[in-house]
């Protein structure tokens, strides 16, 4: 029996204040999710939802699964699909939510606004000739990457549920079909700026403009040019963010500009991965022929995009084009030191130095050309230095590595820290257990084929807590075998 609206809501704490719906029509299509046939709810996210001042234990696991996959709406909820374009591998596109219906937006009992969205839910006006569904196994990714992204204090979308829907969607064969409930602290991305100069002009980029400071910079009305500042904002989050992925080996795999929020969250879990052996060339996605979104190429596409939101502002940053080109100019032109201030800043924390030295640069760029050479683990092998003592392994006792650790050693002594100190920044710093490919695409196997989620709900147990060297989940840190290696990653659009 399909729960009533108020079963399905009673109680469990939604506050919902949907400012979008107030901005102008053409950035959005009013309209409901597609109902699904048979709803199952297969994961839960609790803590989420107790940050949330949600009430998840007042649902019912049947009613659960009809609210989280839009078979029944929350009461104040006012569902849309939103309109945005995109510069997709350097090619513009007017795109949208073409499987993804917001809900809404929630306050929490501390006044925070999250949008609620329900990513596979059917199609909408963006659909173009996709079935607006999406398949299990790349929703499952999607809510175990993005919570290893929390658990590692990256900025990132979460993942509140996943229900499978009792469909199957079409790929190369029948899949088993899901909804994900996202979490995001909005879903402005520049690709929406980019939609709105195009089909809106600039009153529809300003009224834009105006809502991503209020939403998430309220501080920058007081400046002198709100629009630059916004401009600078959002290049020092994006700038940020970047440099976090790389200390911890990540790559997004498709950094189009529908893919850049404004909030500098993380978004869109499609072909991600991490590497296991350090290569700065390593790219995983099936559609990144030529490397564009590559590990070290990652910073080039963050500060091409942001180029391209600049673009978008020009009007509003000085009403004389050639002021206003020089203004977007310099503030693009300072993304490399912001990013690389903060990559050498994370770099020295991966290292144990509390103080800052001009050598440093070098040292680090030492390391990373040495873990390049001989192919060594980027995660375990930054670990591995996190002991009184040097690392014993085969690769470690290699005579460029031991000349490293003696500059590094002397290093360390230079600082006032004790070594004891450096060693806990250190193992602050550089996490034991991430979601390694061959790991997460064994769990995936295993829910989205046999129905068993026990592989995945331990694996989720081991990502909550990267930073700790827990004997349970220690098969967690062995990088795979040849045969076990992931070369390839999928959109699963």
């Amino acid at each position: 029996m399909k729960p009533s609206l108020k079963q399905a809501g009673d109680g469990v704490g939604w506050r919902f204040d949907n400012s979008y719906v107030r901005l102008p029509e053409s950035l959005y299509a009013q309209l409901n999710p597609v109902p699904v046939r048979m709803p199952r709810l297969v994961m839960l996210n609790h803590a989420l939802a107790e940050s949330l001042g949600l009430n998840s234990s007042a649902l019912s696991e049947t009613e659960a699964a009809f609210l989280f996959s839009g078979n029944v709406l929350p009461d104040a909820a006012e569902p849309i699909a939103q309109a945005y374009a995109g510069h997709q591998f350097g090619n513009f596109t007017m795109l949208g939510d073409g499987r993804a219906i917001l809900l809404g937006e929630h306050l929490t009992p501390a006044g925070e606004r999250f949008d609620i969205q329900l990513k596979g839910s059917g199609q909408t006006l963006f659909s173009r000739r996709g079935d607006g569904r999406a398949a299990l196994a790349p929703m499952l990714r999607e809510y175990i990457i993005s919570e290893a992204m929390y658990a590692l204090n990256i900025p990132t979308t979460r993942s509140l549920a996943v229900v499978t829907t009792g469909e199957s969607v079409m790929r190369d064969t029948p899949l088993p079909g899901a909804i994900l409930t996202r979490v995001a602290a909005s879903h402005i991305r520049v690709g929406t700026f980019e939609y709105a100069a195009k089909m809106v002009g600039i009153e529809g980029v300003k009224t834009l403009a105006d809502y991503a400071i209020q939403r998430h910079y309220p501080a920058l009305h007081e400046a002198e040019n709100p629009y630059l500042a916004l401009l600078n904002k959002v290049i020092e989050r994006q700038a940020s963010l970047v440099a976090k992925w790389l200390l911890v080996g990540f790559i997004h795999g498709v950094m189009n500009t529908d893919n850049m929020t404004i909030s500098g969250e993380t978004i869109d879990y499609g072909p991600c991965a991490f590497m296991d052996a350090y290569d700065t060339n390593t790219v995983f996605s099936s559609i990144d022929h030529h490397g564009r979104y590559s590990y070290n190429n990652q910073p080039h596409a963050a500060q091409w995009n942001l180029a391209r939101f600049a673009e978008t502002l020009l009007p509003l940053l000085d009403p004389v084009q050639e002021k206003a080109v020089a203004l977007a100019e310099e503030a693009i032109h300072c993304f490399p030191a912001i990013f690389q201030s903060q990559l050498m800043g994370g770099m020295r924390k991966k290292l144990g130095l509390f103080t800052e030295e001009a050598e440093d640069i070098q040292l680090i760029e030492t390391l990373l050309a040495w873990m390049q050479q001989q192919h060594v683990d980027y995660t375990n092998s930054f670990r591995a230095l996190a002991s009184e003592y040097p690392p014993t392994d085969a690769e470690f006792l290699d005579e460029a590595f031991v000349e490293w650790h003696a500059q590094w050693q002397v290093r360390l002594s230079r600082q006032p820290q004790s070594k004891d100190s450096s060693f806990r920044l250190m193992q602050a710093n550089n996490p034991a257990i991430l979601p390694r490919n061959h790991r997460v695409e064994e769990a995936l196997a295993a829910a989205s084929e046999r129905d068993d989620y026990s592989l995945m709900q331990r694996l989720l147990a081991a990502l909550a807590n990267p930073y700790a060297d827990v004997p349970e989940y220690r098969d967690y840190r062995t990088p795979p075998a040849p045969s076990e290696r992931v070369y390839q990653t999928f959109c699963g659009t």
